[in-house]
């Protein structure tokens, strides 16, 4: 079994056993610098490691509890993903009533402009992410989410009181989805500091918690919206919101043991160690030197475009094909509930797969979305449907589980968190623009067909550029280890020259004492 990348190097205590095994880029000194390994680094290595106590809420503990509060955290972490993912996700059937309360016979681009209000927020989510992981670094977690969940809560609340659609564009996709940005990074972030060798299972958990929702938000969302209609439904899913605002103060920062405290010299280097960057280098665009990573931030968001097409669109397009059919978002629930497996699944799975040949596993989830998109409009039996909409979520399960581990791989724990804050930024934009074109071309086609087949065509094509990262990775080590083991050779013939000249000068000078 391969060991997880998904524990940050800066975690391990200095008197612990390394791992057997080539160590990943990145991770093969202790502090595990990345891309902006050098001179620069260094410095900054210096800098930061003079870093005292009262940063401590921004650094990362040299040993995680494994546990105790962490559990808590965990479980926050999972209300968290599920309330963001959750009300996401099931935004069809909030896409739906929106058609309806502001529907107009006179309008024929209504399905374009609603389609905006759920990709619009949805790709303001991940739009924020660099900018939130800034923020965290500065503030600490707790503040950050809190005041995002808080912010949420205001666009939410905000929404219920409009009377048209265009200020929605505002309220729930600007203002609700920013406050969901800044609350749902710090959750992740957080894990790490509470957990190292249970991480990968408390990931799987806690990601897991958007599936949950998924499944029963949909139920909820369809009661709520016939008996007391969508303004009311969005002041319900408010409360949603100010729970995560008081959770959000369970995320307590943890400080150095007495131990480490007392030991000053090495226990308090270590700790002040995962302080993050300094202000000059807030955003870190070295790690775009990383080959590789450049690859997989081109490819991930290409494979995109059409990915949140049938979570926003299913629903419109089961109406309009399946009108019989009395529970027509148990499609929704279907990719929820395989969604949720596939990412305990595949989690577990990419544990014994070695280094970046996880990215194979996105591969393969590319390839059955982008197939299992092109086979909605086939589908002529509600049951079909359901066949299709299991298979893509399991697989939609697959891609999400693995994005952290494989971050990881590409360029090392030091800068794995702007890696993943720069990668959620850039699949802010075909996440944000896909649901509208489809909604665009239903309108003037007068059916979704053609705008699934389109979806499915951007996952093949994302997913064949991803199979060249695992190439160029392996290259890029190799010339790594030839420089390196050139730069060991010269170390040792200049030892060997130093050693020579010293024993003759010594030879010399016993030979001038003689004479």
């Amino acid at each position: 079994m391969v060991p997880s990348q998904e524990e940050p190097a800066a975690a391990r205590g200095t008197g612990e056993a390394q791992p057997l095994g080539p160590a990943p880029m990145g991770a093969a000194k202790p502090p595990g610098p990345g891309p902006s390994d050098g001179p620069e680094a260094a410095a900054e290595k210096v800098e930061v490691e003079l870093a005292g106590p009262a940063d401590a809420e921004l650094c990362e503990p040299p040993e995680p509890p494994e546990g105790g509060w962490g559990w808590l955290v965990m479980l926050v972490a999972m209300w968290c993903n599920g309330s963001v993912f959750g009300i996401q996700n099931a935004c069809g059937v909030l896409f739906v009533s929106m058609l309806e309360t502001f529907g107009s016979k006179d309008d024929d681009k209504m399905v374009f402009k609603t389609a905006w209000v759920g990709s619009l927020a949805m790709g303001m989510i991940f739009f924020c992410c660099p900018i939130v992981s800034v923020f965290t670094d500065i503030f600490g977690c707790r503040k950050t989410a809190v005041v995002g969940a808080a912010v949420g809560f205001i666009g939410l609340m905000s929404s219920s009181f409009v009377s048209s659609i265009e200020p929605l564009y505002l309220t729930y996709g600007i203002i609700f989805a920013c406050g969901c940005s800044f609350a749902y990074q710090p959750s992740l972030v957080i894990l790490g500091h509470y957990f190292k060798k249970r991480l990968g299972l408390v990931n799987g958990i806690v990601t897991a918690g958007s599936s949950v929702f998924t499944i029963l938000l949909p139920l909820l969302l369809k009661v709520l919206i016939e008996s007391v209609g969508l303004f009311y439904t969005l002041r319900v899913l408010c409360i949603f919101m100010f729970v995560l605002f008081l959770a959000g103060f369970t995320y307590r920062p943890l400080t150095s043991s007495t131990k480490d405290k007392e030991s000053g010299g090495s226990g308090s280097s270590l700790f002040s160690r995962r302080k993050f960057s300094p202000p000059k280098k807030i955003f870190n665009f070295g790690i775009f030197k990383v080959t590789a990573y450049a690859v997989w931030a081109v490819g991930i968001p290409l494979a995109l475009f059409g990915y949140f097409v049938p979570y926003v669109h299913l629903m419109k397009y089961v109406e309009e094909r399946f009108q019989d059919e009395k529970n027509k978002e148990v499609v929704l629930m279907c990719i929820g509930v395989t969604s949720g497996v596939g990412r305990l699944l595949f989690g577990r799975i990419a544990d014994y797969v070695p280094g970046v040949k996880k990215v194979y596993l996105q591969v393969l989830s590319f390839f059955f979305i982008g197939l299992m998109s092109m086979m909605i409009p086939l589908c002529s039996i509600f049951g079909a449907l359901i066949a299709v909409c299991l298979i893509m979520g399991l697989f939609d399960g697959c891609f999400i589980s693995i994005m952290a581990p494989i971050a990881f791989e590409l360029v090392g724990a030091q800068d794995v968190s702007q890696a993943i804050g720069f990668l959620l930024g850039f699949m802010s934009v075909p996440m944000t623009v896909g649901p509208p074109i489809a909604g665009l071309l239903r309108d003037k086609l007068g059916s979704y067909d053609v705008a699934f087949y389109l979806a499915g065509i951007p996952p093949l094509i994302g997913g064949a550029v991803l199979c060249f990262i695992p190439w160029i990775h392996s290259k890029k080590q190799r010339e790594i280890s030839k420089t390196t083991g050139g730069e060991k050779m010269e170390k040792i013939l200049e030892n060997q020259n130093s050693l020579l000249s010293s024993s003759s000068g010594i030879f010399k000078k016993e030979s001038d004492s003689i004479i």
